[in-house]
């Protein structure tokens, strides 16, 4: 069996993502969640772009249009937070899109709004 797409740096990022979920818990907006990542992966020395805007392609040629994802992380990995109940199939296919449309093969949903637990998903669009 294959080891998970850059299991090393998405672990990393779930793992600065459940100590802001421990941290904070359940029930604030997306901006709080937003900004207490951004302290967390920095204190860990996580190399990571805060709201860059991605180009996306169609048939080769870059759209005037881009996508701009809460994170970027490891120069590889779109990261977007969530603040939900739960996520649904809906969330899954916008990510599944702008992978498809950015080139990038690893996305992680977290949402920080589940009453339970941060929820995480891995997108995986593989370009072969």
């Amino acid at each position: 069996m294959a080891e998970p797409l850059y299991k090393a740096e998405s672990y990393a990022i779930v793992g600065a993502a459940m100590e802001v979920y421990n941290e904070l818990g359940p029930g604030f907006l997306e901006a709080v969640s937003q900004e207490a990542m951004e302290l967390e992966m920095g204190a860990r020395g996580m190399p990571f772009k805060r709201q860059q805007e991605l180009y996306i392609y169609y048939k080769g040629r870059k759209l005037k249009k881009t996508y701009t994802p809460d994170f970027f992380c490891y120069d590889k990995i779109v990261v977007d937070l969530k603040a939900l109940d739960r996520m649904t199939p809906v969330e899954y296919a916008k990510m599944k899109n702008y992978l498809k449309g950015t080139k990038f093969e690893l996305g992680l949903l977290l949402n920080f709004g589940h009453a339970d637990m941060l929820e995480t998903k891995r997108i995986i669009h593989s370009r072969f």
